[in-house]
């Protein structure tokens, strides 16, 4: 167990098997919002074969802007990577934050399957794409 002290932001990270657990203490905001998204990023490289990531949001305080853009970049990270990411004890002031910005079922939705190739349509559609910049106009 690994514990974070950060101005408004207190992380505890737990490892497990195949899953990561990070508690959420205090404010996710723009003075702390890189401490969370460092510390997936680090815990998502070191564990390859990791299946779940979860951010326990009990404690979690005030979210603001760069909050969200942590959360969002965190779940990017986690699809790249085929690992579940969870928001588990969601509180209702960030139940609500996600709600609104229509980002819940984004963070919460279940990651693209592995894999190590791009499928005969991933490799069309790419192949299909104009190169140079938008005249659309």
């Amino acid at each position: 167990m690994t514990t974070h002290p950060h101005h408004h932001l207190q992380l505890t990270t737990v490892d497990g098997e195949d899953i990561v657990r990070i508690e959420l203490h205090g404010d996710l905001d723009y003075d702390n919002a890189d401490l969370l998204v460092q510390e997936a990023t680090d815990r998502l490289a070191a564990r390859p074969a990791l299946t779940d990531l979860h951010l326990l949001c009990a404690d979690l305080g005030a979210v603001d802007s760069m909050g969200l853009c942590a959360l969002l970049m965190i779940a990017r990270r986690t699809a790249e990577a085929g690992v579940r990411l969870h928001l588990d004890d969601r509180p209702a002031r960030l139940e609500r934050l996600l709600t609104l910005t229509g980002t819940l079922g984004h963070l919460t939705a279940p990651p693209p399957p592995r894999s190590k190739t791009p499928s005969a349509a991933e490799e069309s559609a790419g192949a299909a794409r104009p190169s140079g910049p938008d005249v659309t106009t």
